[in-house]
């Protein structure tokens, strides 16, 4: 039976390289995404009829289970929930940042991957098969300045993932945490709301992470024997490691 994977935030980036990943492997593709232009140009480059397109905002609650209640009969059994649609505003301090990217980190990287876990795990449950997987970051585990909310909310991730896994002890439904570090994507473009020069910096002189290394590792953890879970993956480029502590010298 051809498998189906249903992949949010994939019009860029992580998800269309996902989509793309398991498109080679034969497998059915759902694709999620605001942008209907890319969704369509994404199926056309895929073969058409392995691939369904679905536009809303993720933030959208009542979207969400819309999309999947609404799902054609041949994509209705989704074996992998890839929560991938998510996003940092801004670097600025807690003490001056905006609100309103507060607010649109948790919305996105938080409700709306509840959401979307949710309207799809019940099916999971009743079929007692399926694969959840949730992209986090590094951020979630280590702080860095400017990172307040984002952190927050990958944290949020790990520690959701974790509970899954407690809930659905019992069953044959694997939960996954892919906390990836200095990827080189949309991401920082989307960081600094278009500024491609302050984005491209973030990347120079390095060797990042592409959206390519994380879609083959979303695949493997996904098509590993069922009995085996990858819990949490932490995956960061050679060019990348730890600083000593922050000390303020007076």
């Amino acid at each position: 039976m051809t498998q189906t994977a249903l992949i949010t935030g994939a019009t860029a980036g992580f998800g269309k390289a996902m989509a793309e990943r398991y498109a080679a492997e034969g497998w059915q593709v759902i694709v999620t995404g605001r942008r209907t232009d890319r969704l369509a140009e994404l199926q056309e480059a895929l073969a058409p009829a392995q691939v369904h397109t679905i536009a809303f905002d993720i933030q959208d609650k009542a979207a969400c289970f819309a999309a999947v209640e609404q799902l054609p009969e041949a994509f209705k059994r989704v074996d992998v929930l890839v929560n991938n649609a998510g996003l940092a505003l801004g670097l600025d301090p807690a003490q001056s940042c905006n609100l309103d990217d507060w607010e649109t980190m948790i919305d996105t990287n938080i409700k709306g991957l509840m959401y979307m876990t949710r309207a799809l795990l019940p099916s999971m449950v009743e079929r007692d098969k399926g694969h959840i997987v949730n992209l986090g970051s590094v951020a979630g585990t280590y702080p860095y300045p400017g990172g307040n909310c984002y952190g927050g909310t990958k944290a949020f991730v790990n520690h959701f993932s974790k509970n899954l896994l407690a809930d659905l002890l019992g069953t044959k439904i694997r939960v996954t945490n892919i906390e990836p570090g200095l990827c080189e994507s949309e991401f920082s473009v989307v960081r600094f709301k278009g500024d491609t020069t302050s984005a491209d910096n973030v990347y120079q002189g390095t060797d990042p992470i592409k959206p390519e290394d994380i879609a083959e590792i979303v695949y493997w953890t996904t098509t590993l024997p069922a009995h085996i879970n990858i819990n949490a993956l932490e995956v960061m480029p050679v060019d990348q490691a730890f600083s000593p502590f922050a000390i303020n010298r007076k």
